[in-house]
């Protein structure tokens, strides 16, 4: 194929674009932030099981909690009865008997209580195990939060990007003859398209040619369209070239 030197080096533009038009694109459908945010809502989900059996925990303590405060009131109450009973009481053997009772719901209150303050302290412990991991699933929230913002903007902003590179690359390819053009874009599915070719080496695969190759390209009408022996990319010759 021959096209003019010019049209060829026009080639390096597109790939150019072609390059940064790929980079928008990874950068819209995988933006830098997807990894973390991925690790967060794993993290999340973990916490949250966490902070569930924490509230169940809690809660089973507060119904431990009230069930005794209820039993204390109850304690309470028939003390108060019996007491009056007993301020009441004309007859010793029925005094005697409530007094027996008295002290026996006295023991049964002070036990009452006494759990009643141990419950107390596990009840505090569960309240601050369930705020500290609240805290933590807060953090985790916050930080997922600013990290899908931001991933949001960047996918915005590389859609905006790769829409201004396509219009770009599109004038840039009005000045390219279509089958150069067709020939680059064959070539560009499995190597960078276009290369300089710089001092023998081509920088689409980074390889030194063999000086035999370089001999061939050397002895090569300037619109003969080259290529690269090792990628297969459209080599673009200047005053770079290394053939003089």
């Amino acid at each position: 194929m021959n096209a003019s030197p010019e049209n060829q080096r026009t080639l390096l533009d597109i790939a150019d674009l072609d390059r940064r038009i790929a980079q928008t694109e990874r950068a819209r459908t995988k933006p830098s932030q997807a990894g973390r945010i991925t690790e967060l809502v794993a993290i999340r989900q973990e916490q949250l099981r966490e902070l569930t059996s924490l509230a169940g925990t809690r809660d089973d303590v507060r119904t431990e909690l009230k069930r005794l405060e209820s039993d204390v009131a109850v304690v309470e109450a028939r003390r108060n009865r019996d007491a009056e009973r007993l301020a009441a009481s004309t007859n010793s053997k029925d005094a005697q008997a409530l007094e027996h009772e008295l002290a026996s719901l006295a023991r049964r209150q002070s036990d009452l209580e006494d759990a009643e303050l141990d419950v107390m302290g596990r009840l505090e412990e569960a309240e601050a195990a369930l705020a500290a991991q609240q805290a933590l699933l807060d953090t985790t929230t916050a930080e997922g939060s600013a990290l899908t913002a931001q991933a949001k903007a960047d996918v915005a902003a590389a859609i905006e990007l790769g829409a201004q590179l396509a219009r770009d690359r599109a004038a840039v390819a009005e000045g390219v003859a279509p089958e150069l053009l067709a020939e680059y874009a064959r070539r560009a599915a499995n190597s960078a398209g276009a290369a300089l070719l710089t001092r023998g080496t081509c920088e689409g695969c980074r390889i030194l040619l063999p000086s035999t190759d370089l001999n061939d390209i050397r002895r090569a009408a300037d619109d003969l369209v080259v290529s690269c022996p090792e990628c297969g990319c459209i080599l673009v010759r200047t005053e770079e070239s290394g053939l003089a």
